[in-house]
């Protein structure tokens, strides 16, 4: 009743534990007993299983300690009294390594240097395998190399990029299963630039634009709103001119009398006397003219004319053989003649 093959899966976790499992279904409804040993030979000292695996409330599997090269395990009925199952293999060939660790990111230009530490054991069979990606790629990007450095090129310092990294054991020079470590815990890098995530860039990304946004927004109203007051104003001109404001054409009626009106206009006027007694009259021009009227006019006795200057009419009346006049000039350019003029008609004085 031995059952000659059946399908375990044996893992040897870094040297360092064994786990071998079976499906429940080889065993209906028996809870079977498993035992192994390291040694070789004759002298074989089988040891139960420490820790058992359930599946369904029955046993499916065994987790022990890694005690050496050789493994020899036997799976038992309940009682153990009947053997269902055994098999000797090299423990070695099933390894599973750890994962990598003190893991190092070096970021230059559009490279990316990834290293960590070396295991104690089996380096030469294992390889470090990255993977990235970023939120323009659709799945993950691979790459591999010895153990335990890693480079890529081609890195877009303006993305975001999700990195993993973890071991692989070579088959089938070093396992006769393809065993890879677990993935070490996943980075976020930028530009060189460790992230909590990749969200943190779209949202930052995000950001910047409703900034920019909202900046242009607010300069373009503020352009708009400059023209609307440019064209009200030109408007408002044409439509209610501007009325002067007196403080600014009576800027000493509010400077030096605070508003006072009559106090205002009384300096005002006697600083127009003022002006008016200081007035001094131009000084006059004397001009001598000897005229002699047309004989056929010989028979009328004409007035002569004396003009006098203003200083002259206020005294006594001289007569001289010609004209004296003050000449002024007036504002349609005729010459008007101030003081007296003496006409000797029966002794009267005219005055013009």
């Amino acid at each position: 009743g031995q059952i000659d093959a059946i399908n375990t899966k044996i893992i040897n976790f870094n040297n360092e534990k064994m786990q071998i499992t079976w499906a429940v279904e080889l065993f209906p409804g028996e809870n079977v007993s498993f035992s192994y040993t390291f040694e070789e030979g004759k002298q074989k000292v089988w040891k139960p299983c420490p820790t058992y695996l359930l599946d369904q409330g029955y046993n499916s599997g065994c987790l022990f300690k890694t005690e050496g090269h050789t493994l020899a395990f036997s799976i038992m009925n309940s009682n153990g009294s009947e053997e269902r199952f055994s098999k000797i293999l090299k423990s070695d060939f099933y390894i599973k390594p750890s994962p990598p660790e003190n893991v190092t990111f070096f970021w230059k230009d559009d490279t990316v240097t990834i290293t960590c530490n070396k295991p104690k054991r089996g380096v030469k069979c294992l390889r470090l395998e990255l993977q990235y990606k970023s939120k323009f790629d659709n799945g993950w990007q691979s790459r591999t190399s010895k153990c335990c450095r890693v480079g890529e090129q081609g890195f877009d310092p303006r993305k975001c990029y999700s990195f993993r990294v973890r071991l692989k054991r070579l088959v089938p020079y070093c396992n006769v299963v393809n065993y890879s470590s677990d993935w070490e815990a996943e980075t976020f890098w930028m530009n060189g630039t460790l992230l909590d995530s990749c969200d943190d860039d779209l949202k930052s990304q995000s950001n910047t634009v409703i900034l920019l946004s909202c900046l242009l927004a607010v300069l373009l109203m503020i352009f708009i709103l400059l023209i609307l007051l440019c064209k009200w104003q030109r408007l408002q001109k044409s439509v209610m001119p501007t009325i002067p404001d007196p403080k600014y054409v009576f800027a000493d009626l509010f400077s030096d009398h605070n508003g006072n009106f009559q106090e205002w206009l009384d300096k005002t006027d006697h600083a127009m006397v003022q002006t008016k007694l200081e007035y001094e009259e131009p000084e006059c021009i004397i001009e001598e003219e000897s005229q002699q009227k047309d004989k056929k006019n010989s028979n009328k006795q004409e007035p002569r004319e004396k003009i006098f200057s203003s200083s002259e009419a206020a005294g006594n009346y001289s007569p001289k053989a010609g004209h004296n006049a003050c000449l002024m000039p007036t504002s349609n350019n005729m010459v008007s003649f101030s003081g007296f003029q003496n006409l000797m008609d029966d002794d009267t004085y005219v005055m013009l």
